[in-house]
């Protein structure tokens, strides 16, 4: 009968109907479920039984799933919160080395002993070497800092000279501490203030709105290249911020796009320096590139290098092989000229910020503002900065983006690690990609002794709180009980996913249901609060 009924109504009404599946979505996001749930298979080694249990995609964007990237904002801004004025050390001691790390240590010694011997008695030692250099890749992935044998290769130096139009930094006695200095209010009370630092990058034109006024005039390349090394920069930032404050200074930063659509750095500090040496530590950092020449045009449209195995790119009109990445660094002569060298503007705020005070939330929320969305998230649709937008990921086009990107061919030198197939302005990097605009560093920039925590940590502390909370304490139990294994494309066994979804639709209402009663009763904390665990859980 309903669908005669719906027959019956006139097409253009059944079309302005909501798909029954769009909804389902939206009620899903409403109550904070994953709407890309993947579906994993889980084996119980003691029982036997096999079940399949629905893993949240942990997606960190918005445009890929709300409620997920929700989540991991709810769990930044809670790591953000208990590191920002720790009042004692953070104690972090490295692990035990488990029985893998130890039997890949052991293998690579052994394989170390046998290239030696081989050396020694003048045999090729070129397939020891890759199995050793698999050996060391393998190691760095099992979850261990540095390298075995420490540095392998030599490395390039150049003049550690600060440039000449660099201001000098003072330096103060390191002491080992990460706290920063405390002041002792007319009350006696002790106070230990830290710092909300804004850094962003210098002007390439004027602009209004968000798009320049003459794009002509306009500094595309600067600003590509800027945003392609704005990591770096901020890296450099925080050595120079750590010698002239004296202690090693913790942070939590995240990168944000402005409306101009360049990046720039918001900086919870621990402790506190006086504002105008923060202004003047901005001043005096640099970071220079020192890479090949990539401003002459060498090979363009259909004249590009060819591929030749075995040798690699050679110059279609002589046959010659191109320079290899390292061979061209390595032709950079004393005299030679950093490629690029990227400041920061000379906009710099700075806030003193205590615990517990509606400031430090306010900065916590203007923080994580944008957690969620992707740095080409900041066009407002305009058509000026729409076309902005559009001349700047022109000007990234040919940018390379790091030693191994194709645009190196471009310039006449052959890319690290080369291999067939690479073309100019077809480099699959990061950066490259519209929704980054050449920044492809890291949004959430977190010290290692920022809350004692890892992210993991403080994830596994909220699911314990709505666990107690609910009533079902989660019980250590053993890592090695359960196998975890992908489900194949098309399983049987997987119910499609709108069942997924009303499943996880009807968990998530009781438990809010719970939480809604021990508010009630008055056990339970503000149900804004517990909520917010529920999503972070």
């Amino acid at each position: 009968m309903t669908h005669a009924h719906d027959r019956a109504l006139p097409r253009a009404v059944r079309q302005a109907m909501p798909m029954a599946r769009d909804v389902l979505v939206e009620v899903a996001k409403q109550h904070g479920v994953c709407i890309r749930p993947i579906p994993l298979k889980r084996l119980d080694v003691v029982t036997g039984k096999t079940e399949i249990i629905d893993v949240p995609c942990g997606a960190t964007l918005d445009s890929k799933c709300p409620p997920c990237a929700k989540r991991n904002k709810q769990l930044r801004k809670a790591q953000c919160r208990e590191g920002w004025h720790l009042d004692a050390e953070p104690a972090i001691t490295p692990d035990e080395p488990n029985e893998e790390q130890r039997w890949l240590v052991e293998f690579r010694a052994d394989y170390q002993a046998q290239r030696d011997a081989a050396e020694k008695a003048g045999d090729d030692t070129t397939e020891l070497d890759a199995i050793i250099s698999g050996l060391d890749e393998e190691i760095n992935a099992a979850g261990m800092r540095g390298n075995v044998l420490g540095r392998t290769a030599a490395k390039r130096s150049r003049s550690t000279r600060r440039r000449q139009d660099a201001p000098d930094l003072p330096k103060r006695k390191m002491t080992p501490t990460t706290l920063g200095r405390t002041f002792q209010g007319t009350d006696g009370k002790i106070y230990r203030p830290s710092l909300f630092v804004t850094l962003t990058l210098p002007s390439y034109g004027k602009v209004r709105d968000g798009a320049p006024i003459d794009p002509d005039t306009y500094d595309y390349r600067r600003a590509a290249r800027d945003a392609l090394h704005f990591s770096k920069l901020v890296d450099r930032f925080v050595q120079n911020l750590r010698r002239v404050a004296g202690y090693d200074v913790q942070y939590f930063a995240s990168v944000e796009p402005q409306k101009r659509l360049a990046p720039h750095l918001h900086m919870a500090i621990r402790g506190t320096l006086p504002r105008a040496e923060i202004k003047q530590i901005a001043a005096a950092t640099y970071h220079q590139v020192w890479w090949p020449q990539a401003d002459e045009v060498i090979f363009d449209g259909d004249h590009m290098p060819i591929w030749q195995d075995g040798t690699g790119y050679l110059n279609p009109a002589t046959g010659e092989v191109l320079p290899t990445w390292d061979q061209a660094l390595d032709a950079l002569d004393e005299d030679a000229e950093p490629l690029h060298v990227i400041r920061f503007g000379e906009q710099v705020d700075v806030q003193g910020v205590l615990a517990g005070t509606p400031d430090a939330d306010q900065c916590i929320r203007y923080l994580s503002k944008y957690f969620t969305k992707s740095l080409g998230d900041a066009l407002d649709g305009g058509q000026a900065q729409q076309q902005h937008a559009a001349r700047m990921l022109d000007a990234l086009r040919y940018e390379p983006c790091s030693p191994t990107c194709p645009n190196w061919l471009r310039y006449g030198i052959q890319p690290k690690d080369a291999k067939p197939g690479m073309h100019p302005g077809r480099c699959r990097g990061k950066a490259h990609k519209p929704e980054h605009l050449g920044y492809a560093g890291r949004r959430v920039l977190v010290s290692r002794k920022w809350s004692n925590k890892t992210l993991a940590e403080h994830k596994q502390d909220r699911r314990t709180w709505v666990l107690e909370a609910l009533g079902q304490a989660d019980e250590p139990t053993d890592p090695h009980r359960y196998v975890w294994r992908p489900v194949p494309a098309g399983d049987a066994n997987v119910p499609p996913l709108a069942v997924r979804l009303l499943r996880s639709v009807h968990e998530r209402q009781r438990w809010r249901a719970h939480l809604r009663a021990l508010e009630a009763k008055g056990d339970g904390q503000e149900l804004s609060a517990t909520e917010d665990m529920g999503r972070a859980a």
